[in-house]
């Protein structure tokens, strides 16, 4: 028992010796302190700190150690931080640093851009060839020959049979008119035959401008009879939209007979961006498919570009022209439009997430170095899918940030504001000195 006290008693006496060696060691051969001041800077020297930043927002700074409202510290800037080769906002960030957010780059290339634009559309009839058919004058449905919606019809088929009493008088007049001319184109008197023949013209004209048709005005003119009804005639060729009368209906020149329209040809209506039209014009080729037509492909061409925006959605109306020879395309249906810009540009190129877009300017961060970033205001042209044209601050080969740029530029206003804040520090020697000369001035008359 004597014999272990006395071994522990000799190991804390050792303990104690170790330490006060130790202690002797570090003090006699320890490099001096390096006296840390604001302006030190150098490889881990970083002096006092400058100010001190809000750890959430680098607007907002403290001349002393301060708190957030969340009871976080505010986090002090030194000036071996704010230092960086470079224009005003240049960033360095450490290797690290860069792994940790995430930075990603890109190069600027040359090359020719083209746009494809992907649209919504809805197809409709083709203006020009639909017709709303009337009469020009009163009267009454003798026979309807097309009484159904949906028909297809040829061009110049008979729709119906029309009695009207003016038709009957004006071939009456016409008949006379001819009676005339047959006893006055003998006449010795130019005068005589001028007015016969003149009067033969308006009434065959009058029988024109109430649609007789020229096959009835000629068998008139061969037979000599009156006909009771007149045949009302398609226009073209194409399909019965709707059929306004029947059999026995009085009709005036208000009353729509027939509504007709050719489908073999549509338009589609669609609308697009305004960002989107420099990449438009007509005649630029264009494809479509429909939900109910899977698998099929149609082609058509861009036929007009409406010269006014829609207020509300700010988008553009285009009109497309698609032929539809089996009429699978039904109007009032809806559509999904690819519109195949016949635009191509040489141009400067990068992606478009480079792009930092503050409201007042758009800019860019370059890649100047390993870990050094500088960022550039830059001019951009059109867009085209995920690239961008870049008319001026960018040349071919400029490497740029496309991903974690916005940190870099949150440091990069840091870094403007503290150099605005030491600029005025700066110049304090040079007006210290002004200041010194204007009071020497006033001394010299003294000495005198």
């Amino acid at each position: 028992m004597k014999l272990n006290k006395n071994i522990l008693a000799a190991g804390i006496v050792l303990l104690v010796i170790g330490a006060l060696a130790g202690y002797l060691i570090s003090k006699y051969t320890a490099p001096p302190p390096i006296e840390m001041t604001a302006g030190a800077i150098g490889n881990g020297e970083k002096g006092e700190p400058l100010f001190y930043r809000h750890p959430m927002n680098p607007d907002v700074t403290s001349p002393t150690p301060a708190k957030d409202e969340m009871g976080m510290d505010y986090i002090p800037v030194y000036a071996r931080d704010q230092v960086s080769a470079g224009p005003v906002g240049t960033v360095l960030i450490d290797p690290v640093t860069l792994q940790n957010i995430g930075v990603r780059t890109a190069f600027a290339e040359q090359k020719t851009i083209s746009h494809t634009i992907r649209a919504p559309g809805r197809i409709t009839f083709d203006e020009e060839h639909l017709s709303r058919i009337h009469p020009k004058t009163s009267g009454w449905v003798e026979k309807l020959f097309i009484n159904r919606t949906g028909d297809t019809v040829a061009a110049d088929t008979i729709l119906l049979d029309l009695y009207s009493p003016q038709l009957v008088s004006s071939q009456q007049e016409y008949l006379l008119a001819l009676k005339s001319w047959e006893t006055q184109k003998t006449s010795p008197f130019p005068d005589v035959r001028k007015s016969a023949r003149e009067l033969v013209r308006i009434t065959r004209k009058r029988l024109e401008l109430l649609d007789v048709p020229e096959h009835q005005i000629k068998e008139l003119e061969q037979t000599g009879e009156i006909k009771e009804t007149i045949h009302i005639h398609s226009l073209f060729s194409g399909t019965i939209l709707s059929v306004g009368v029947r059999e026995g209906q009085y009709i005036t020149p208000a009353t729509e007979l027939y509504k007709l329209a050719d489908l073999t040809r549509v338009w589609v209506y669609a609308d697009v961006f305004e960002y989107e039209l420099p990449w438009l014009e007509a005649g630029a080729s264009a494809s479509m498919t429909v939900d109910a037509l899977p698998g099929r492909v149609f082609e058509g061409t861009v036929d007009y570009i409406y010269p006014y925006l829609n207020p509300e959605t700010r988008t553009a109306r285009i009109r497309l022209v698609f032929d539809n020879p089996d009429l699978m395309l039904k109007p009032n249906s809806f559509s999904n439009v690819i519109l195949k810009a016949a635009t191509q540009l040489d141009a400067i190129v990068i992606p478009s997430e480079a792009l930092i877009r503050t409201g007042k300017r758009t800019a860019v961060f370059v890649v100047r170095g390993p870990g050094r970033f500088e960022p550039r205001e830059v001019e951009v042209g059109i867009i085209s899918s995920q690239e961008v044209q870049i008319i001026s601050g960018l040349k071919a080969g400029d490497e740029v940030v496309t991903s974690g740029q916005f940190l870099l530029d949150s440091e990069s206003k840091l870094n403007e504001v503290i150099a605005k804040m030491m600029a005025p520090d700066r110049e304090e020697p040079a007006a210290e000195h002004e200041e010194m000369d204007d009071m020497s001035s006033m001394e010299e008359p003294g000495n005198d």
